[in-house]
């Protein structure tokens, strides 16, 4: 799968792609993450990319033309165009339902803005996708681009070591819900023991105390998920 990240600041990439899965999945060939600097494709020698708003107010606009351009030549770099997502905390709040669609993608380009945001010309001419993960205001849309980078790559076959890890995780395709308690070693620290169900061996009773908790774990945090998992039951 390849992620084009479309930002100002690429740099901020560097230290990410080399770490922890990311790295050995790039590594793998399994992914690959293509930063591109927007200001290559500034129209003046001091590669502007920003301006003051029309009608005035605070901050910075990016301009279109470069914000475009640089799209429409990185689409041009693969076999097909790709989903453009432009990261927005106008757009579509990211779930793990949207992630699962993210990942039958071949190719995902990101789009990062700054300041007061894009000029609408960008959206008008592009049409991308907006996408948010939350309602709350980034000082870019580079932290949002990884969080879904490192969301996507989790359900690509071969990223994790173990396939299923997936699956029952929080609000996932085997378990909508929020996840079990989980416990290692040691048995017992300061007091607190491990369930002794969990060092049964018995299967069965293992995977029916996991989804009991796991409903109430969700009933106590999370009550609406429930409410979602029962539509989607009737669906």
């Amino acid at each position: 799968m390849r992620f084009d990240v479309l930002t100002l600041f690429p740099e901020i990439f560097s230290s990410y792609l080399g770490q922890s899965l990311l790295a050995k999945a790039i590594e793998g060939n399994l992914v690959e993450v293509h930063p591109h600097d927007m200001r290559k494709w500034a129209n003046d020698k001091h590669n502007r990319v920003d301006d003051r708003p029309f009608g005035g107010g605070a901050g910075m606009v990016i301009r279109a033309e470069p914000v475009v351009e640089c799209v429409e030549a990185v689409q041009r770099e693969g076999s097909h165009p790709g989903r453009l997502i432009m990261l927005s905390p106008q757009g579509r709040r990211l779930d793990q339902r949207l992630v699962e669609e993210l990942s039958q993608e071949s190719r995902l380009l990101l789009l990062c803005g700054r300041y007061e945001g894009f000029d609408q010309r960008v959206s008008d001419l592009l049409q991308p996708e907006e996408i948010s993960i939350g309602d709350y205001v980034l000082n870019g849309g580079e932290v949002a681009a990884m969080a879904i980078i490192d969301a996507v790559i989790r359900l690509i076959p071969g990223v994790l070591g173990d396939e299923t890890s997936s699956v029952d995780d929080s609000f996932s395709s085997g378990n909508r819900l929020l996840e079990f308690p989980q416990y290692t070693r040691p048995r017992v620290y300061r007091g607190l023991a491990a369930p002794d169900v969990l060092l049964s061996g018995d299967h069965a009773q293992i995977a029916a105390w996991r989804k009991q908790q796991s409903i109430e774990r969700t009933k106590r945090r999370r009550a609406d998920l429930l409410d979602r998992d029962v539509e989607s039951e009737d669906e």
